[in-house]
Order: C-alpha cells, then sequence, then structure tokens
C-alpha cells in the first residue's frame, strides 16, 4: 500500500507538469497538427481538458506494468479517475463562473490542481477497493470515446459553448 501512495503522488506530481507544460506545446511547436491533438490549441473549457486526460492516460500506461499484478483493478480506477478528472475541469470552471460573473486565472489554476488530486485520490480508493473492477469493459470504452472526441473536436469544434475559445468570442464570458 505504501508502494501505491507513492506511485498516487508521483501521478499528481506527473499530471500537474505534464499538464502545465502541455498548455503552451501547441503554440511552442508552431501550431503542430498532431501536437494539438493531444494539448490545448486554444483557451476553451473543452481544450482544457485535454491537460488532466492526457498526462493521466499516459501515466496509467507507464505504471500499468509495474502494478497489475499487485493491483488488480488498476485498469477499470484509472480509467474511471481519468474521466472524473477530465469533467471536474467544466464541472468547477461552470460553477465558480457562475457564482463571480467572472473567470479569475488563480481560480482556473485551483481548477486544474484540484480536479488532479480529487481525481487521483479516487483512482487510489478505487485500487484498494476493487468496486469498479466490473465495468473495465465499459469504463476502458468511456475513455476510448472521450478519446476520439478530443481528437475530433480539436479542429471540428461543434458550436456549444464549451468549445468556443473566450478569447474569440467573448459574449460567452
Amino acid at each position: 500500500m505504501k508502494q501505491l501512495k507513492c506511485y498516487i503522488i508521483i501521478g499528481i506530481f506527473f499530471t500537474l507538469i505534464i499538464g502545465t507544460l502541455s498548455h503552451f506545446l501547441y503554440h511552442w511547436t508552431n501550431k503542430n497538427f498532431v501536437i494539438g491533438l493531444f494539448t490545448p490549441v486554444n483557451e476553451s473549457v473543452w481544450e482544457h481538458m485535454k491537460l488532466i486526460f492526457f498526462p493521466m492516460l499516459i501515466y496509467y500506461m507507464i505504471i500499468f506494468f509495474k502494478l497489475k499484478e499487485s493491483y488488480p483493478c488498476i485498469t477499470s480506477s484509472y480509467c474511471f479517475g481519468i474521466l472524473i478528472g477530465t469533467f471536474l475541469i467544466p464541472i468547477f470552471f461552470y460553477t465558480y463562473t457562475y457564482i463571480l460573473g467572472k473567470n479569475i486565472f488563480i481560480l482556473d489554476l485551483a481548477t486544474f490542481v484540484l480536479s488532479t488530486i480529487i481525481a487521483f485520490w479516487i483512482v487510489y480508493k478505487l485500487i484498494l477497493s476493487c468496486k469498479l473492477q466490473s465495468y473495465t469493459f465499459l469504463l476502458c470504452c468511456l475513455v476510448g470515446i472521450l478519446l476520439l472526441c478530443f481528437f475530433l473536436f480539436t479542429y471540428y469544434p461543434p458550436d456549444i459553448f464549451i468549445f468556443i475559445d473566450p478569447t474569440m468570442e467573448s459574449s460567452y464570458y
């Protein structure tokens, strides 16, 4: 269990660091098409959901082979944690901006940090309890669907508020 706690803490820092760096990577690479599939291409809430989704997915793939024998529920737990962490971004963002009537940079950062911590805390609890192991296939499918949505909607976003870049469309914020 001590080993698992260590991996969870490392995962939190990995996700926060990689997520933060990925925020800028698209522009650092001169708007590379492939990089844009995995990193935010604009300031929309949808694109910021990638800040947790991809780092957590990468981290899971790194540690899966190290922990799969000791923790058979790792896949279902991480899939659920990835989904929860990813969707906490818009939940927290739209909640606080509704209450305050505007977005505030420090609260945007807090949204990312809090979403990451909650996601990994849930992963930890679920790995130990194995409550979602029977839903592994469903959870993997949902992560796969969200992955495809990120790829598709990065360059072909629907005309829905979550996809609107507030720096381009001020009427939504």
